[in-house]
């Protein structure tokens, strides 16, 4: 399918999506067939991650601001959760038809704000027309300590996560019902605008033994620190933090499914040593950074809730 001859070309719309961001200039910025990365004394960790429209969200319940700002987020608690500072990025955006330069320009929009918060350049990408649409980032961020592992648990570490568990799960299950009523806003916004952790990830270069951010559910994710670490956990359910708006809008047995499973709330759970958990617990009431402490990793390579043992795949799956 060709398109008209009145819509923007690929290189317009280009232009409009990028119009949105703080650009250096080529060739470190886009502009070239490549970015130009100058060296660092630093190490540097990148990931990559996509969102697509149907299994990371729906173009019905999600603004593109919102599209824009999730796909950056998922990509920067990636490198909250290994300690590192956010620097640059490049998108691959895969465009339907029915969108118009407005859309895009929204879509450039949500992105950029959070890249400018988090100090990130986008540097470069690339534009194809799509069935679906969706959005693939490759971020960088570099690393000034050591970075942090999945595989540094010991048994009898601290087991703690740095904000509520739930919220964006509950977002979701509002989001798939028809008309959602206004007052399960923050919910919603946890599951559209997730706010990822970074400087907290930063924080936690000192005194965590492991981490990793929690996007697949609590209990999935920290299953990738007990093979890493060749631990197991048990986890306090009651102490567990909730939001007041998940307490108020769902059931108890509802919250608790959420908070252990539902996952995308990209938070970190991460563990800190007996010997440093003391030095941790000054420097966090000292902090603008909140903790929460519910569990212990454990020698028996099992994860338990309340004494129960649980599946450790019991987490969010994307399909």
């Amino acid at each position: 399918m060709k398109t008209p001859a009145t819509s923007p070309g690929e290189f317009e719309l280009i232009d409009v999506f990028t119009s949105q961001f703080d650009l250096a200039p080529s060739p470190r910025g886009p502009g070239d067939d490549c970015a130009v990365i100058p060296p660092s004394k630093f190490a540097t960790c990148v990931t990559t991650d996509s969102v697509l429209d149907g299994v990371h969200f729906r173009r019905g319940t999600f603004s593109y601001e919102d599209i824009g700002h999730k796909a950056l987020a998922v990509n920067l608690s990636d490198l909250a959760a290994m300690g590192a500072i956010p620097q640059w990025a490049l998108c691959s955006l895969q465009v339907p038809h029915d969108m118009t330069a407005a859309d895009l320009k929204a879509l450039g929009a949500g992105m950029a704000a959070l890249a400018r918060t988090h100090h990130v350049s986008l540097i470069g990408g690339n534009y194809c027309r799509a069935q679906y649409l969706g959005v693939t980032l490759t971020v960088s961020g570099k690393l000034t300590a050591a970075p942090l592992l999945r595989s540094g648990a010991k048994p009898g570490d601290a087991l703690y996560v740095s904000g509520p568990l739930g919220d964006a799960a509950a977002g979701l299950a509002v989001l798939l019902r028809e008309n959602p009523s206004p007052r399960f806003q923050k919910l919603t916004r946890a599951q559209r605008r997730p706010s990822p952790h970074v400087a907290m990830g930063r924080f936690l270069t000192r005194f965590a033994s492991s981490c990793i951010d929690v996007s697949d559910g609590l209990l999935q994710d920290l299953g990738h620190i007990a093979k890493s670490s060749r631990v197991g956990f048990a986890v306090n359910s009651p102490a567990i933090p909730l939001s007041a708006d998940l307490q108020a809008h769902f059931p108890a047995d509802e919250q608790l499914r959420f908070a252990l499973s539902g996952g995308e709330d990209y938070v970190l759970a991460f563990t800190v040593s007996q010997t440093k958990q003391k030095a941790f617990e000054r420097a966090l009431r000292r902090s603008q950074f909140s903790a929460f402490h519910i569990g212990y990793a454990t020698k028996v390579k099992a994860l338990t809730v309340d004494g129960k043992p649980v599946a450790a795949n019991s987490g969010f799956h994307h399909r």
